[in-house]
């Protein structure tokens, strides 16, 4: 009977260290899974995703249109002009005086507001289509980034173009008092 009674504790005992093996076995976790997990989190985190660029490549294309098609603050500011000239032309000036204070300097500030937003466009424009080139290496930037961009360049350079041209009194010049 002691003999059985020691077999039975020894059975209890490895039954026990089989177990344990068994439950330590199954909660192990491979070592090459964890790495391989955090590689992909520090990768999606690195790897930019092209929104900043995208966005700034529609604000220069808006601004581009913008400076076309004109803005509230440039009529704001020519309205404001207007009433400024209105105001400092005495009544015994001559009309092309007249003119010049009230509609030409108004014409002009119109012209300058356009150009400032011409001119942001095409500088936003030029720096989204160069930053890839200061960014990770071998990212290629989404073709429609670069479309975009480059239509911001495009009205950018056209709406500067007008800008000087309104404001030198080539487009749209005023009219002669003569």
């Amino acid at each position: 009977m002691a003999t059985n009674a020691v077999d039975e504790t020894e059975a209890t005992k490895a039954t026990t260290d089989e177990k344990a093996v068994d439950t330590t076995k199954s909660d192990e976790v491979p070592e090459t899974e964890v790495p391989a997990a955090a590689d992909d989190a520090q990768t999606k985190d690195e790897t930019p995703s092209g929104v900043g660029q995208g966005a700034a490549a529609v604000v220069s294309a808006a601004l581009g249109v913008v400076s076309l098609t004109g803005s509230w603050i440039g009529t704001v500011a020519s309205a404001r002009q207007n009433l400024v000239g209105q105001l400092e032309t005495a009544q015994n000036a001559g009309v092309a005086q007249q003119i010049q204070a009230v509609y030409g300097d108004a014409w002009q500030t119109t012209a300058l507001w356009g150009g400032l937003f011409a001119l942001i466009a095409l500088v936003v424009g030029v720096v989204t289509l160069a930053r890839p080139a200061f960014g990770t290496p071998g990212r290629i930037q989404a073709p429609w980034i670069k479309s975009v961009a480059w239509a911001g360049v495009a009205l950018g350079v056209i709406g500067l173009f007008l800008a000087v041209l309104k404001y030198t009194g080539i487009l749209l010049g005023l009219p002669s008092a003569s």
